[in-house]
């Protein structure tokens, strides 16, 4: 296959690169600039630069290839403010809309997108199973969320297949939220957050890779799919089993008011959740290699 990806330089994308070159498939990178690539990208994958938000020549790259995947979108993991806010949103709105412009109309009935979209989709809720089918949510992430699903969705009017893929949180060596998760237990400062009952969705990222090559190779799959792995699990469920691999006490918790003073609006997404299930994925015959927390941890943080 023929693959396109934007968002190439991020953790799931570098990784899904890594994943799909071990495949034999050719990749196009978007980049916006190869000066933060010092040692480049590895054989078998074409760099373009270009600003996904705006119209330009890295859009004729995208013709010709078999699969397109958006992953481009400013990180949510940190504090917002108005400017911030509208940071998010273009980076993942106008990136979407720039890339469905540029699939060539006769054509478009052999493409298939994979579109990120997140679990924040169905905004805060409280013990309630979520599966692809359930309503979104209204705070931010969630309106955030529908208009960037829109957006992908109109390349449905072109022919295209559109799979909409809503990631939980990806657990994952080297780099994302993990890392920055087991900072405070290394110091011995590891806790819950807040009461640390809110829901935590998460994938580890080889499932995750492999679900991506999944839905690619099931051409019956398309709409919204979560990528989760099938046992979400509470916050303080999630510091037990971190403290217990690494050794490290994860009785501390981080209260709640001091989260929301240092990190504002988004420190109130850190103190709610869901409870999302991947009822496609598992419906459709996808067999997760780490479908519990312990497993997924037990693989990432043992040495």
């Amino acid at each position: 296959m023929k693959i396109f990806i934007t968002g190439a330089n991020g953790f799931v994308g570098s990784n899904l690169i890594r994943f799909f070159l071990k495949g034999g498939h050719q990749i196009t990178a978007l980049v916006r600039s190869t000066a933060k690539m010092p040692s480049g990208f590895p054989q078998g994958v074409t760099p373009v630069t270009g600003d996904p938000t705006k119209s330009g020549s890295w859009q004729d790259s995208v013709s010709g290839h078999d699969v397109l995947i958006n992953l481009a979108g400013a990180s949510i993991f940190q504090r917002w403010d108005e400017k911030y806010k509208q940071l998010l949103r273009d980076s993942r709105i106008l990136t979407t809309r720039n890339l469905v412009a540029a699939i060539p109309a006769d054509t478009a009935s052999s493409v298939t997108l994979l579109s990120t979209s997140a679990v924040g989709y169905y905004g805060p809720t409280e013990d309630q199973e979520l599966g692809e089918d359930s309503p979104p949510g209204d705070n931010f992430l969630a309106r955030l969320a529908i208009d960037w699903e829109a957006e992908a969705l109109r390349a449905v009017e072109k022919g295209a297949r559109v799979v909409i893929t809503r990631f939980g949180v990806v657990l994952g060596r080297g780099g994302g939220a993990l890392q920055q998760m087991t900072l405070p237990f290394r110091l011995f400062v590891g806790g819950p957050l807040g009461s640390g009952l809110q829901w935590f969705s998460w994938i580890h990222l080889d499932d995750l890779c492999r679900a991506a090559q999944f839905v690619i190779e099931n051409r019956k799959i398309h709409g919204p799919i979560n990528f989760t792995a099938p046992q979400p699990i509470r916050n303080k469920e999630l510091a037990r089993a971190i403290g217990n691999i690494l050794g490290r006490p994860y009785f501390v918790p981080a209260p709640g008011f001091m989260i929301k003073l240092i990190m504002g609006e988004f420190g109130s997404v850190l103190l709610e959740g869901q409870r999302v299930v991947p009822r496609l994925l598992e419906s459709n015959g996808f067999r997760f290699d780490y479908p519990t927390i312990q497993e997924a941890l037990g693989n990432l943080l043992q040495d």
